[in-house]
């Protein structure tokens, strides 16, 4: 295969590459090492000798993904507060059925919900449900037998069934919720946002213990509105509000002296009533700000 031949390939497969990488590890900054990683094995490769040249880098990004979410595992047992995934602003590159049903697989809900599966299971699930990968392909990736491959996915189909956290809530409602939800911070007014939230919701928030945030999650409607008018309302009344598209789906991204300081995900159920309330405040999870074409 020529030089240049070889880089286009390279460049062609780096946005399924990134997405398979993220959703693994759920840290931008990790899954760009995974892919840089993954180019240097390519790029030293004997190319004749490799037949399908996706098959190929995709195996060895898995197999590099998994080895750093081992090194991620001991860096998080000492992680102050909640641990949220690093938000990254996306691009959806159609309206097509496939491309929504992939963008419901970057939200910070199923994010988390890959973070309780094994690490195997992980790669796996993602690897047949959301990329289409073979099981034999999947078997020889994890060097395991396809029967346990596919107990691999069984497995993590019904965690994530279960958790119910890929639903597609139409953009009108997520506007309608993201409006309440600024209200009831720069007013202290929760009459409408209350109507929009479950009555179970939690609020999740990391600061990574570099800045202010709250430590554990809260559980309920009344502690989370608490939380919203009599917490942030004093702190966040004045930050610039914006709508951005994150993690596939639509968000608040708060800026204060053109520095972003928080960003503001949410889950929802299938009536379209917010379940989850995810405050990112690290601020080394949001340093990037240009949109990913993210596969």
């Amino acid at each position: 295969m020529p030089e240049g031949d070889a880089t286009e390939t390279f460049t062609a497969l780096r946005p399924q590459l990134l997405g398979l990488a993220y959703r693994i590890l759920g840290s931008l900054a990790d899954a760009e090492d995974a892919v840089q990683d993954t180019f240097l094995r390519w790029d030293k490769a004997d190319r004749l000798d490799i037949e399908d040249p996706a098959a190929w880098l995709t195996a060895v990004c898995t197999r590099r993904s998994l080895d750093l979410l081992r090194a991620a595992y001991r860096s998080r047992v000492s992680y102050v507060g909640a641990w949220l995934p690093e938000p990254i602003h996306t691009t959806i590159e159609s309206d097509a059925e496939r491309d929504l049903e992939r963008a419901s697989s970057l939200t910070t809900a199923f994010l988390l919900v890959l973070q309780r599966l094994t690490p195997k299971e992980r790669a796996a699930y993602l690897l047949h449900d959301i990329f289409d990968t073979s099981y034999g392909e999947i078997a020889e990736t994890l060097e395991i037998e396809q029967s346990a491959c596919r107990k691999l996915v069984s497995r993590a189909r019904a965690h994530v069934a279960e958790a119910k956290v890929r639903q597609r809530t139409p953009a009108e409602r997520q506007d309608q919720l993201l409006a309440a939800f600024k209200a009831a911070v720069t007013s202290g007014v929760t009459a409408e946002l209350a109507t929009l939230l479950s009555d179970d919701v939690r609020l999740s928030a990391d600061g990574g213990g570099k800045v202010p945030a709250a430590r554990k999650t809260l559980h309920g409607k009344e502690k989370v509105l608490g939380f919203l008018a009599k917490g942030l309302h004093r702190f966040w009344a004045d930050y610039r509000w914006r709508v951005a598209a994150i993690n596939g789906s639509r968000a608040i991204l708060l800026e204060q002296a053109g520095t972003t300081v928080a960003i503001v995900t949410f889950a929802y159920d299938e009536d379209g009533k917010a379940t989850d309330v995810f405050i990112v405040r690290n601020p080394d999870k949001l340093t990037r700000r240009d949109p990913l074409t993210i596969h």
